[in-house]
């Protein structure tokens, strides 16, 4: 049989032979504590599952991930594991109508994030568990039938060390020494959970008295590892959760069906956060250790509420195969900002999703991977890989253009109508257009025709005509695309015209026009006999998914005056755009360097301001020209610590620019400023130099050479912390030495002996972009290497290596023609390796586009 790699024919093909009743499972997780880490850990795992067949005598098999089984038996019939156990499934042979199938294994405990991970923490060698399965992990914690579609419900019990705490998607209870928890309703095995270990826990409840008049009561819980207990900020979890709960039940008509709300912020983890129902799991990085900004705060909110609308779209109702993922991803997504814009504090949540959010989509849309929001998931590699800016951020963006366009009572009812006939069951695209049809009397056929079943990304620019009075005689909307996906798209935009209020006055909007825009050229009658505007905005207000261009004197008037856009969602819809003609190679990185140098500093959104600097960053390391880049970091330097002066004492924004100035110092005035933040013999009045700060200044100063090994120690002892530890892996990959580097690579190519979260962090501290030379010789050794590693290693770790460690630096016509001939020679080489190695060469191709753009423009 084909190994871990299940195909959706084969999910087809087992789906309409089998129907599964329940699962029992039982998980031993005693051996997590005590023994040494010599060898593999692994943990008793027993399954019992009871399904139908739907002709008896077929033979069908179980999925399982397991170092040895110990045990499994038929329908009563002891079977050899040697004979029907092949690593990855378990052949069953003969099944009857009625079938009950136990398995008895070893499972293996998890470094990489995937099944059931084990993490000891260094503060006080406590150990926690849980675990992430999606697409396909469980089968490394418990035999089952790992596809989305075979539902059905769970019982869990577990046996932990004593003084644990076990958590579950049921409400658990201790009694005789297992963990006992309530079954389950029928969810796919990808949302199964199991969190274990001395974990601290705060408890909330959430009450509501339903339209029938019943109370409806959720028992809150958040959870946290011990050492981070004085940082969590549980109250605030609570509220969002709160208003997510009320803003939900009060749009989707259906009441939150899973019980409980548990949400654990657990380490080391691979994602964001998770949507297992009754108990959510999130990456740690959530709960704060130091200043933040709000835009901190924000996106932990938005992830909170991403995650509280699966358990809808998702979990309630689940796609029947990873095709339609964006059944539940793209309206999460939406449905997170929407939600966190209208019942949370977060009122501007779309002025990021704007500029943040899209830019991720934007980017996905145009590589040579780009795939319809429906994609076509052969396998659970692609599904694996389809987790991007497609399925999410576009997906959600379409979402949000389709609520305008089908009205949003309509779509809201067609979400209720969907909950409803579909609930504990498996969709298809077409199940949710049809409920959408009847309620907006849209055809939404031809809609997602257009919308969802095609890729790219269109580009809108204006052009303008004026009389000979000053005013305007046509205002068009031209719409392209690219040749490789050449479908124009119906987009319903708003066009705002923009002038200054005098001289020196702000830029304002003074005609705004709504149209649908169809084919090359759309006219915006409306807008006909409106005064000249000095800048015209197409997707004014970002209704539709687009690349914003703008005309020559639009363009000029951003030059001058973008900062006196006064509107801060027109601001960040111009930023996003001009991002965009940088990566298009139709703006040099300098130029775009010098708007963020004159206008950032006037940025009030703390969201766009952070997304500024990284755009910058990326111009500087990527985009310019070579022979332009310490001109340009010397600039940016200089920009970041004169705006660090210039901040409000203690204000997110100085916050903001110290961590700028750390990304971009390399001059030693720079480094010695920061160096003296670190020792205290240099002060900015406000700025609170913690624990997160320091380290952050640390990076650059290891990178050039000014911290060495015995500092970094030094800084560990200070912050003894599983946090603590990953910034110093990270930090002693940065240091400029070719031994330094040789190491690096080593363990994390040559050994799987370190962690999800410390590989992550050695590779981030390898590649410096002023460690270009350093990093050189590891170019030829990537191609030689990265088959192996994807061969050798889970696919997390696979891709964290393939992504991380290209060559990116060593941006060149070399490089491109090496990533060229091992695609040339490596054509049966797993398709997921392929598309990531054809991503990473694209951005290479446009860095060199840009590259030559900007040395075009320095003459």
């Amino acid at each position: 049989m084909p190994g871990e790699n299940l195909s959706r024919d084969e999910a087809r093909e087992r789906a309409a032979l089998l129907s599964v009743e329940e699962y029992e499972v039982s998980l031993d997780l005693r051996s997590a504590v005590g023994g040494t880490d010599a060898g593999p850990r692994a943990f008793r795992s027993v399954t019992t599952i009871r399904f139908r067949s739907a002709e008896p005598g077929a033979t069908s098999f179980a999925d399982l991930i397991a170092p040895s089984v110990t045990a499994v038996s038929l329908n009563g019939r002891d079977l050899d594991p040697g004979a029907v156990f092949d690593g990855s499934r378990i052949l069953l042979e003969d099944l009857a109508e009625e079938n009950e199938l136990v398995v008895d294994a070893q499972c293996a405990y998890s470094r990489t994030g995937e099944g059931m991970h084990r993490f000891v923490d260094p503060e006080d060698g406590e150990v926690y568990l849980y675990t992430q399965y999606e697409p396909a992990d469980a089968r490394r914690v418990f035999a089952n039938f790992e596809q989305p579609d075979l539902k059905a419900p769970y019982r869990f019990e577990v046996r932990a060390p004593e003084g644990w705490v076990v958590w579950s998607n049921g409400v658990g209870e201790l009694t005789d020494g297992v963990w006992r928890f309530a079954g389950t309703k029928p969810i796919s095995t990808y949302i199964t959970a199991v969190v274990a270990g001395p974990y601290h826990y705060v408890t909330d409840s959430y009450e509501r008295v339903l339209d029938d008049g019943t109370r409806l009561e959720i028992p809150l819980g958040a959870l946290c590892r011990k050492g981070l207990a004085r940082h969590f900020d549980a109250d605030d979890v609570f509220l969002v959760t709160k208003q997510g709960l009320d803003f939900f039940h009060d749009h989707f008509d259906y009441p939150y069906p899973f019980g409980k709300y548990d949400q654990a912020f657990v380490p080391e983890y691979n994602l964001g956060a998770m949507e297992n129902p009754g108990l959510v799991t999130f990456r740690e990085e959530f709960i704060f250790r130091g200043n933040v900004t709000q835009a901190s705060y924000e996106r932990r909110a938005n992830v909170i509420l991403h995650e509280m609308a699966h358990m809808w779209f998702g979990d309630l109702v689940t796609m029947v195969w990873w095709d339609d993922l964006w059944l539940k991803e793209s309206f999460a997504d939406f449905m997170g900002a929407f939600s966190m814009v209208e019942a949370t504090r977060f009122t501007n949540g779309w002025i990021t999703f704007a500029n943040n959010r899209k830019a991720w989509a934007y980017r996905a849309d145009q590589l040579p991977s780009t795939h319809p929001i429906t994609a076509d998931i052969r396998d659970l590699e692609d599904a694996k890989l389809n987790f991007d800016g497609i399925t999410y951020a576009k997906g959600a963006s379409v979402l949000k253009q389709l609520v305008a366009y089908a009205g949003r009572d309509a779509f809201l009812e067609g979400a209720r109508r969907y909950f409803k006939r579909h609930a504990y069951g498996n969709t298809r695209l077409g199940d949710l257009l049809s409920a959408l049809e009847e309620t907006s009397g849209r055809d939404m056929a031809a809609w997602s025709r257009a919308w969802l079943q095609t890729a790219g990304v269109n580009s809108l620019t204006p052009q303008v005509i004026l009389d000979a009075q000053g005013r305007v005689s046509e205002l068009s909307v031209l719409q392209e695309a690219a040749e490789s996906h050449p479908e124009l798209r119906p987009h319903r935009v708003a066009v705002g015209l923009y002038r200054r209020e005098g001289a020196d006055g702000p830029l304002v909007r003074y005609a705004r026009a709504e149209v649908d825009v169809d084919g090359p050229r759309t006219v915006v009658g409306e807008l006909a006999g409106a005064d000249a505007p000095e800048l015209v905005l197409v997707n004014d207000d970002d209704l539709t998914y687009c690349k914003i261009r703008f005309d020559e004197g639009s363009l000029d008037t951003l030059r001058s005056h973008l900062g006196d856009i006064t509107d801060p969602l027109a601001r960040a819809l111009c930023w996003s755009a001009l991002w965009n003609l940088t990566r298009d190679a139709l703006m040099p990185a300098r130029d775009f360097i010098g708007l963020v140098l004159r206008f950032a500093g006037r940025e009030s959104d703390i969201g766009v301001l952070q997304t500024l600097h990284s755009w910058a960053n990326s111009a500087l390391t990527h985009y310019a020209a070579p022979g332009w880049r310490e001109t340009g970091g010397r600039l940016l330097a200089e920009g970041a610590l004169r705006e660090l002066r210039v901040a409000e004492a203690g204000s997110q924004h100085q916050l903001t620019w110290a961590r700028f100035l750390a990304a971009v110092a390399s001059e030693e005035a720079d480094l010695q400023l920061l160096s003296g933040l670190l020792e205290g013999t240099e002060k900015i009045d406000g700025l609170e130099v913690d624990q997160e700060l320091r380290w952050a200044f640390l990076e650059p100063l290891a990178a050039h050479g000014v911290a060495d090994e015995a500092a970094l120690a030094a800084e560990l002892a200070r912050d003894d912390t599983a946090s603590g530890k990953r910034h110093q892996v990270r930090c002693l990959a940065a240091r400029p030495s070719a031994a330094v580097k040789a190491q690096a690579w080593a363990s994390v190519v040559e050994s799987d002996s370190l962690s999800n979260a410390l590989v992550e962090a050695t590779i981030a501290g390898f590649a410096q972009a002023s460690h270009r030379e350093l990093a050189a010789p590891y170019a030829s050794k990537y191609f030689e290497v990265i088959e192996r590693v994807w061969e050798e290693r889970s696919i997390q770790i696979g891709m964290d290596v393939v992504r991380g460690l290209f060559p990116s630096l060593q941006d060149s016509r070399a490089t491109l023609d090496a990533a060229d001939a091992w695609l040339a020679s490596h054509g049966e080489a797993a398709p997921a390796l392929r598309r990531l190695v054809l991503e990473a060469r694209d951005d290479l191709t446009r860095v060199l586009r840009g590259q030559e753009c900007d040395v075009a423009a320095g003459g």
